[in-house]
């Protein structure tokens, strides 16, 4: 026996369906997003950890934030091209005025954050001039994927072929050498 739909029925199908998509849509859009973007606060940049880690001074006052830019991750300090990056970060953003979206904080109390300068983002301007790698997590390459192609391609900064030895991404790095900073 052959079923039969009603014309009823599948109108009643698109219908739902439309507006179950309706909803996922507005749902995902950035308006009711979870992963929407915090509101940004400004500061001078103090000081220069490394090429992936500043402290910014809040233009309201208050002492300086430890930030950790999100997306990207550049060499150990003690690791070859650890120095360059600090050196690059340092020359671009020290003294500056930024803006910081952040809104967590990681394992060592830094705030993770974009830190832009002038609208231009940090952490992709540091992967762009090949002083960092995108963060990748498992199969994710990462928010700066694409500028890290350009770099590699380009061999520039820590991708350069007249370094010595070849650039060895920080998170390996770490696992074969431990970190730059003994506690």
């Amino acid at each position: 026996m052959k079923h039969v739909t009603s014309p009823s029925r599948i109108a009643l199908r698109a219908v739902l369906a439309f507006t179950a998509f309706t909803i996922l849509g507005a749902w995902c859009s950035p308006a009711f997003s979870s992963v929407r973007e915090p509101p940004g606060w400004s500061g001078v940049v103090t000081y220069v950890v490394d090429g992936d880690s500043v402290h910014v001074r809040p233009a309201a006052g208050g002492k300086p934030v430890h930030i950790r830019m999100n997306g990207l991750d550049a060499p150990e300090i003690c690791q070859p091209g650890g120095r360059m990056a600090r050196e690059a970060l340092t020359h671009r953003a020290l003294g500056q005025h930024v803006v910081v979206y952040g809104r967590r904080h990681d394992d060592y109390g830094r705030l993770l954050a974009r830190v832009d300068l002038k609208d231009d983002d940090l952490g992709k301007w540091m992967v762009m001039k090949g002083y960092a790698w995108s963060y990748r997590y498992r199969k994710n390459p990462g928010p700066y994927a694409v500028q890290q192609r350009h770099a590699q391609a380009a061999g520039i900064g820590v991708f350069s072929p007249a370094h010595a030895v070849p650039a060895v991404y920080p998170g390996t790095f770490r696992k074969q050498h431990g970190t730059c900073y003994p506690s």
